[in-house]
């Protein structure tokens, strides 16, 4: 069993003991593995190891490695989950398979316009700023409803969800208080009538605290492929 493998097995099973304290189905939790810095052959470990959602930072990277990997693109699922300028967003509308950093309308506008027309819809995420932080991306949360309802009304997309980073806490408790402004966000806009499966929260360092907070897609680099 490679390394790659070996955290994978063990990232998997932080998951399912975290789903078992919280009284969840460690099935509506996905791990999306961040590979970001690491090149396509620790992509072509995990996926050997069965893990199939990638999320990259940084947006050439990722096309470099989505090109590397031409083979398997059928297999793999590529999420852009870095900050998104406008002058990025064509590249990622053609190639990648979810975007989890729109935090303004103009992005999500040139990311449906974008989208070419034989892909299925760009799935995306909103990303919510839950602690006001100065270095943050992300919408406000009070901000979140009225952009949410124009995004879902953008026809080359499909907005699946909230996606959050907030700042680092001390402890489970404290993670998981920041978790939870983003998971009443998330209620929020369901109970507004906006139809969304995914709750993006949750990394290496804090993922029992964001499952235990109700996300369902928790993002890991550094567990599964060491520190960069």
């Amino acid at each position: 069993m490679t390394m790659i493998a070996a955290n994978l097995q063990q990232v998997r099973a932080r998951i399912v003991t975290a789903c078992t304290a919280a009284g969840r189905d460690a099935a509506g939790v996905q791990l999306l593995a961040v590979s970001k810095t690491f090149g396509p052959e620790a992509v072509r470990a995990a996926h050997a190891a069965g893990q199939r959602a990638f999320g990259e930072n940084y947006v050439q990277e990722g096309l470099t490695k989505i090109e590397a990997l031409a083979d398997l693109r059928g297999e793999l699922e590529w999420h852009c989950i870095g900050p998104l300028q406008s002058n990025k967003t064509r590249p990622v509308a053609e190639h990648f398979d979810w975007v989890h950093s729109v935090d303004r309308l103009k992005i999500a506008q040139r990311l449906s316009e974008q989208r070419p027309a034989h892909l299925p819809p760009l799935s995306v995420c909103l990303q919510v700023n839950v602690d006001a932080g100065a270095n943050k991306s992300g919408v406000p949360p009070g901000e979140a409803l009225p952009l949410a309802r124009a995004v879902a009304a953008l026809p080359g997309l499909r907005l699946r969800g909230l996606m959050a980073i907030p700042e680092p806490a001390p402890d489970f408790e404290a993670q998981r208080a920041l978790f939870l402004r983003a998971a009443a966000v998330f209620d929020q806009l369901r109970a507004a009538g906006i139809v969304l499966d995914t709750l993006s929260l949750g990394m290496s360092a804090d993922l029992e605290a964001a499952v235990a907070a109700g996300s369902t897609m928790v993002r890991v680099g550094t567990a599964i492929f060491g520190r960069r």
